[in-house]
Protein backbone atom coordinates (compact mmCIF):
# COMPACT_ATOMS: atom_id res chain seq x y z
CA UNK A 1 0.00 0.00 0.00
CA UNK A 2 1.59 3.23 -1.16
CA UNK A 3 1.53 6.13 1.73
CA UNK A 4 -0.45 9.36 0.90
CA UNK A 5 1.38 11.79 0.69
CA UNK A 6 3.27 14.15 3.19
CA UNK A 7 1.67 17.03 5.00
CA UNK A 8 3.45 20.21 2.89
CA UNK A 9 5.03 23.21 4.48
CA UNK A 10 4.28 26.34 2.59
CA UNK A 11 5.75 26.32 -0.76
CA UNK A 12 6.53 30.27 -1.07
CA UNK A 13 8.33 30.35 2.23
CA UNK A 14 11.60 29.66 0.59
CA UNK A 15 14.10 27.25 2.34
CA UNK A 16 11.80 24.54 4.52
CA UNK A 17 15.06 24.30 6.87
CA UNK A 18 17.59 27.24 7.52
CA UNK A 19 20.40 27.10 9.43
CA UNK A 20 22.08 30.78 9.72
CA UNK A 21 25.84 31.44 11.30
CA UNK A 22 25.16 27.76 13.37
CA UNK A 23 27.84 26.94 16.18
CA UNK A 24 27.55 23.19 17.87
CA UNK A 25 29.75 22.71 20.50
CA UNK A 26 30.69 20.04 23.10
CA UNK A 27 32.50 19.91 26.33
CA UNK A 28 34.52 23.34 25.07
CA UNK A 29 35.15 21.45 21.35
CA UNK A 30 33.91 23.34 18.39
CA UNK A 31 32.67 20.60 16.33
CA UNK A 32 30.69 22.96 13.73
CA UNK A 33 31.44 26.94 13.06
CA UNK A 34 29.01 29.48 11.57
CA UNK A 35 27.04 26.39 9.55
CA UNK A 36 25.21 28.28 6.72
CA UNK A 37 22.62 25.66 5.66
CA UNK A 38 19.51 26.57 3.08
CA UNK A 39 17.51 22.87 2.68
CA UNK A 40 14.61 22.81 0.77
CA UNK A 41 11.62 20.09 -0.36
CA UNK A 42 12.74 17.49 -2.90
CA UNK A 43 16.39 17.24 -1.52
CA UNK A 44 18.13 14.28 0.06
CA UNK A 45 20.91 16.00 2.07
CA UNK A 46 23.60 13.10 3.25
CA UNK A 47 25.51 14.04 6.20
CA UNK A 48 29.50 12.36 6.66
CA UNK A 49 32.28 12.52 8.60
CA UNK A 50 34.07 10.59 11.05
CA UNK A 51 33.15 9.49 14.61
CA UNK A 52 32.54 12.04 17.17
CA UNK A 53 32.61 14.79 14.51
CA UNK A 54 29.09 16.25 15.68
CA UNK A 55 26.49 14.60 12.75
CA UNK A 56 24.79 13.94 15.34
CA UNK A 57 24.84 16.63 17.74
CA UNK A 58 23.93 18.83 14.80
CA UNK A 59 21.71 17.01 13.45
CA UNK A 60 19.31 17.12 16.86
CA UNK A 61 20.75 21.05 16.73
CA UNK A 62 18.49 21.28 13.44
CA UNK A 63 15.40 19.15 14.50
CA UNK A 64 15.40 22.21 18.16
CA UNK A 65 16.39 19.14 21.01
CA UNK A 66 19.60 20.94 22.25
CA UNK A 67 20.16 25.49 21.62
CA UNK A 68 23.07 26.13 19.59
CA UNK A 69 26.11 27.77 21.03
CA UNK A 70 25.25 30.64 18.28
CA UNK A 71 23.38 31.15 15.14
CA UNK A 72 20.18 30.48 14.11
CA UNK A 73 17.56 27.74 12.57
CA UNK A 74 14.30 28.30 10.86
CA UNK A 75 12.11 26.05 9.90
CA UNK A 76 9.42 27.27 6.93
CA UNK A 77 11.09 30.89 7.84
CA UNK A 78 10.19 30.71 11.47
CA UNK A 79 12.64 30.06 14.11
CA UNK A 80 12.12 26.93 15.98
CA UNK A 81 11.47 28.17 19.04
CA UNK A 82 8.43 29.57 17.16
CA UNK A 83 6.55 26.65 16.42
CA UNK A 84 4.35 25.15 19.29
CA UNK A 85 5.55 21.49 19.93
CA UNK A 86 2.95 19.82 18.34
CA UNK A 87 2.53 21.93 15.24
CA UNK A 88 6.65 21.52 14.50
CA UNK A 89 6.37 17.74 15.05
CA UNK A 90 3.49 17.55 12.41
CA UNK A 91 6.24 19.41 10.32
CA UNK A 92 9.46 17.94 11.04
CA UNK A 93 10.42 14.58 12.52
CA UNK A 94 13.40 12.94 13.89
CA UNK A 95 14.35 9.53 13.37
CA UNK A 96 17.19 8.75 16.60
CA UNK A 97 20.71 6.87 16.16
CA UNK A 98 19.02 4.10 18.67
CA UNK A 99 16.00 3.41 20.23
CA UNK A 100 14.54 2.15 23.35
CA UNK A 101 11.64 0.41 23.78
CA UNK A 102 10.61 1.14 27.73
CA UNK A 103 6.88 -0.73 28.24
CA UNK A 104 5.79 -3.39 26.11
CA UNK A 105 4.09 -2.63 22.96
CA UNK A 106 2.76 -4.37 19.85
CA UNK A 107 4.39 -3.45 16.45
CA UNK A 108 1.03 -2.04 15.05
CA UNK A 109 0.93 0.23 18.76
CA UNK A 110 4.64 1.74 17.93
CA UNK A 111 3.81 2.85 14.63
CA UNK A 112 0.47 4.54 15.78
CA UNK A 113 3.06 6.76 18.43
CA UNK A 114 3.99 8.44 14.56
CA UNK A 115 0.42 9.82 14.76
CA UNK A 116 0.03 11.37 18.50
CA UNK A 117 0.99 14.62 16.75
CA UNK A 118 -2.15 14.88 14.77
CA UNK A 119 -4.41 13.95 17.40
CA UNK A 120 -6.68 16.62 19.55
CA UNK A 121 -6.55 16.57 22.81
CA UNK A 122 -8.63 13.37 24.45
CA UNK A 123 -9.29 12.21 21.16
CA UNK A 124 -8.16 8.64 20.23
CA UNK A 125 -7.00 7.74 16.63
CA UNK A 126 -9.06 7.13 13.95
CA UNK A 127 -9.52 5.18 10.53
CA UNK A 128 -6.84 7.85 9.19
CA UNK A 129 -4.37 6.87 11.40
CA UNK A 130 -4.83 3.21 11.25
CA UNK A 131 -4.45 3.61 7.71
CA UNK A 132 -1.28 5.35 7.55
CA UNK A 133 0.22 3.05 10.62
CA UNK A 134 -1.10 0.29 8.14
CA UNK A 135 0.75 1.98 4.91
CA UNK A 136 4.14 2.42 6.70
CA UNK A 137 4.44 -0.81 7.99
CA UNK A 138 3.59 -2.22 4.63
CA UNK A 139 6.10 0.05 3.34
CA UNK A 140 9.27 -1.17 5.48
CA UNK A 141 8.17 -4.70 4.79
CA UNK A 142 6.28 -5.10 8.18
CA UNK A 143 2.88 -6.12 6.87
CA UNK A 144 1.51 -9.23 8.64
CA UNK A 145 3.97 -8.42 12.03
CA UNK A 146 1.11 -5.97 13.52
CA UNK A 147 0.01 -8.11 16.40
CA UNK A 148 4.14 -9.20 17.37
CA UNK A 149 5.62 -8.19 20.59
CA UNK A 150 8.19 -5.22 19.69
CA UNK A 151 10.66 -7.19 22.17
CA UNK A 152 10.31 -10.45 19.75
CA UNK A 153 11.70 -8.49 16.43
CA UNK A 154 15.00 -8.28 15.45
CA UNK A 155 17.14 -5.74 15.74
CA UNK A 156 17.00 -5.32 12.18
CA UNK A 157 12.86 -5.62 12.58
CA UNK A 158 13.06 -2.89 15.03
CA UNK A 159 14.35 -0.21 12.93
CA UNK A 160 12.16 -0.38 10.28
CA UNK A 161 9.94 -0.30 12.89
CA UNK A 162 11.73 2.76 13.74
CA UNK A 163 11.27 4.06 10.21
CA UNK A 164 7.67 3.37 9.59
CA UNK A 165 6.87 5.07 12.86
CA UNK A 166 8.64 8.32 11.07
CA UNK A 167 6.61 7.24 8.12
CA UNK A 168 3.44 7.53 10.10
CA UNK A 169 4.26 10.75 11.32
CA UNK A 170 3.70 12.35 7.96
CA UNK A 171 6.38 15.17 8.20
CA UNK A 172 7.47 17.63 5.29
CA UNK A 173 11.20 17.34 7.38
CA UNK A 174 12.81 14.28 7.85
CA UNK A 175 15.78 14.15 9.55
CA UNK A 176 17.52 10.44 9.86
CA UNK A 177 20.03 9.72 11.71
CA UNK A 178 21.91 6.36 11.22
CA UNK A 179 19.20 5.02 9.00
CA UNK A 180 20.69 2.04 8.21
CA UNK A 181 21.63 1.15 11.50
CA UNK A 182 21.58 -2.80 12.04
CA UNK A 183 20.02 -3.00 8.28
CA UNK A 184 21.44 -5.74 6.32
CA UNK A 185 22.18 -5.36 2.35
CA UNK A 186 18.99 -5.62 1.23
CA UNK A 187 16.75 -3.38 3.88
CA UNK A 188 19.46 -0.87 3.58
CA UNK A 189 19.07 -0.35 0.07
CA UNK A 190 15.22 -0.17 0.59
CA UNK A 191 15.03 2.33 2.79
CA UNK A 192 17.46 4.86 1.35
CA UNK A 193 15.08 4.15 -1.33
CA UNK A 194 12.07 4.84 0.27
CA UNK A 195 13.38 8.01 1.70
CA UNK A 196 14.67 8.92 -2.14
CA UNK A 197 11.59 8.21 -3.08
CA UNK A 198 10.06 10.83 -0.70
CA UNK A 199 12.12 13.22 -1.76
CA UNK A 200 11.67 13.12 -5.32
CA UNK A 201 8.01 13.42 -4.00
CA UNK A 202 8.71 16.82 -2.62
CA UNK A 203 10.31 16.11 1.16
CA UNK A 204 13.06 17.40 2.60
CA UNK A 205 15.60 14.24 3.80
CA UNK A 206 18.55 14.74 5.54
CA UNK A 207 20.57 12.00 7.14
CA UNK A 208 23.43 11.09 8.62
CA UNK A 209 25.40 7.81 6.79
CA UNK A 210 28.73 6.07 6.98
CA UNK A 211 29.10 4.90 3.59
CA UNK A 212 30.25 7.60 0.72
CA UNK A 213 29.17 5.14 -1.53
CA UNK A 214 25.50 5.25 -0.36
CA UNK A 215 25.03 9.09 -0.17
CA UNK A 216 27.12 9.04 -3.41
CA UNK A 217 23.68 7.06 -5.03
CA UNK A 218 21.12 8.56 -3.22
CA UNK A 219 21.81 12.27 -1.97
CA UNK A 220 21.38 15.09 -4.25
CA UNK A 221 23.61 17.28 -2.02
CA UNK A 222 26.25 16.62 0.93
CA UNK A 223 27.17 17.95 3.77
CA UNK A 224 30.66 17.37 5.13
CA UNK A 225 31.67 17.82 8.97
CA UNK A 226 35.43 17.93 9.78
CA UNK A 227 34.92 18.10 13.74
CA UNK A 228 37.27 21.41 13.89
CA UNK A 229 34.54 23.40 12.84
CA UNK A 230 35.20 23.30 9.24
CA UNK A 231 32.43 22.04 6.30
CA UNK A 232 31.96 21.85 3.38
CA UNK A 233 28.15 21.97 1.88
CA UNK A 234 27.32 21.31 -1.84
CA UNK A 235 26.42 18.97 -4.66
CA UNK A 236 26.83 15.12 -4.06
CA UNK A 237 28.45 15.13 -7.63
CA UNK A 238 30.84 17.49 -7.28
CA UNK A 239 31.81 17.34 -3.58
CA UNK A 240 32.37 14.15 -2.96
CA UNK A 241 35.80 13.28 -4.69
CA UNK A 242 38.40 11.12 -3.42
CA UNK A 243 40.77 13.92 -2.54
CA UNK A 244 37.37 15.46 -0.42
CA UNK A 245 37.33 11.81 1.22
CA UNK A 246 40.53 10.95 2.24
CA UNK A 247 40.42 14.17 4.05
CA UNK A 248 37.66 13.92 5.44
CA UNK A 249 37.62 10.41 6.87
CA UNK A 250 41.68 10.51 7.45
CA UNK A 251 42.54 7.82 5.25
CA UNK A 252 43.47 7.13 1.85
CA UNK A 253 40.23 7.08 -0.58
CA UNK A 254 39.74 5.47 -3.90
CA UNK A 255 37.20 6.15 -6.51
CA UNK A 256 35.60 3.50 -8.95
CA UNK A 257 33.02 3.40 -11.32
CA UNK A 258 30.89 0.37 -11.10
CA UNK A 259 27.55 -0.18 -13.10
CA UNK A 260 27.21 3.18 -14.11
CA UNK A 261 27.75 4.83 -10.64
CA UNK A 262 30.80 5.91 -7.91
CA UNK A 263 32.08 3.33 -5.31
CA UNK A 264 34.34 4.89 -2.84
CA UNK A 265 37.15 2.33 -1.05
CA UNK A 266 38.82 3.36 1.29
CA UNK A 267 42.79 2.16 2.02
Amino acid sequence: MALPAPAALSRDAGPWLTSRALDVTVAGRSLVRALDLEARGGEFIAVLGRNGVGKTLTLHTLAGLRAPTAGRVELDGLGLAAWPGRERARRLSLLPQTTEDPFPSTVFDTALIGRHPHLPFWQWEGAEDFAQARAALAAVGLAGLEARAVESLSGGERRRLAVATLLAQDAAVCLLDEPTNHLDPQHRNEVLALFRARATAGLLVIATLHDATLAARYADRVLLLHGDGRWDFGDAATTLTASQLSELYRVPVEELAARGGRVFVSG
